[in-house]
């Protein structure tokens, strides 16, 4: 691990006491309701995701199936949240928001969007764009570092090939949610994806082609696909690798990689290529840490808006 100064980690350390204070969390209740913080969170989390099961918020959360049992039990007694029986697992029930929920949350998200926006007007408009990136890189830096104290692994993950029913839509859900959230993508991008996959899945039958999606409790949680035929020149394509919140940090992403790329040395691919844009370190990091290396380095706004765009290459090994 690279050394890194007190003159940095203080700073930040005394940064992050008094946004807690400020954004409210030192309170028993938050975001003017009277809801816990972690009650909010749920909410929260349940909304952005249309529905959740208990064990799959507590992994998002960071907090004890227990202690996240209890608090589901509370807010559907308080009338926030219902939960039905998976229609795969009799025992496992997935939460939803009531209508008493969505309105809630709707006032939660008000209430928070209102801290922002009072908080960035005091700062200078050209910072605006500098604490989005910052806080957001910092916030994935803050989930990968989890997964040394998390005692979830992916032991429980099971990486299957080939179409399973709903992936389409769940790959192009989970690329719709993280890019809205960490880049400002609109529709224009999601519907990208979409047509993309639509179009990949019906020359998903030639042996050069594949793409696995990471399972948990027979809930697709995370993507990678391998398009062999698109780029020619025995170079694969590595395409829509994505993992859902519940999986960051728990090593499912660099079995997704890993698994794709045995495929591409299998194959006999020469070179695997991915294409994506600057800022998405801890992708990045993974990327490199299985031999790709940036070839290339462009604007661009394929993605629906203008990003830094960048290329990757990987060699097979000799």
């Amino acid at each position: 691990m690279a050394e890194i100064s007190d003159a940095i980690i203080d700073p930040i350390r005394d940064a992050s006491r008094r946004m807690v204070r400020e954004l409210g969390f030192m309170k028993p209740t938050l975001a003017q309701t009277d809801l816990s913080p972690s009650a909010v969170h749920s909410l929260i989390e349940i909304g952005r995701h249309g529905a959740l099961q208990a064990s799959d918020l507590a992994a998002i959360l960071g907090l004890d199936k227990s202690s996240v049992s209890r608090l589901v039990q509370k807010l559907i007694r308080a009338g926030e949240l219902t939960g039905k029986t998976h229609s795969g697992d009799g025992r496992a029930k997935v939460l939803h928001l009531t209508d008493q929920g969505r309105e809630t949350l709707s006032r939660i998200n008000h209430y928070g969007r209102n801290q922002v926006y009072a908080a960035l007007s005091h700062l200078p408009k050209q910072a605006h764009e500098t604490v989005r990136k910052g806080l957001v890189a910092y916030a994935e830096g803050l989930a990968a570092s989890r997964q040394n104290d998390d005692k979830a692994d992916a032991g429980d993950i099971q990486i299957m090939p080939g179409y399973q029913p709903g992936l389409i839509g769940k790959v192009t859900e989970m690329h719709g949610r993280f890019y809205a959230r960490t880049e400002g993508f609109g529709a224009f991008f999601e519907a990208r994806v979409a047509s993309g996959l639509a179009e990949f899945f019906g020359r998903l039958d030639m042996p050069c082609n594949q793409i696995w999606a990471a399972m948990e409790g027979g809930r697709i949680a995370g993507s990678i696909a391998i398009d062999g035929a698109d780029l020619g020149d025995n170079t694969a394509h590595l395409r829509w690798f994505m993992m859902d919140d519940a999986l960051r940090g728990r090593g499912a992403g660099r079995q997704l990689l890993q698994t794709a790329l045995r495929f591409c040395d299998d194959t006999g691919f020469e070179n695997t290529r991915l294409w994506t844009f600057r800022g998405l370190d801890a992708a990045r990091r993974l990327y490199e840490s299985f031999g790709f290396v940036l070839e290339d380095e462009w604007p661009g706004t394929q993605w629906g808006r203008e990003v830094l765009e960048q290329k990757f290459v990987r060699r097979k090994p000799a």
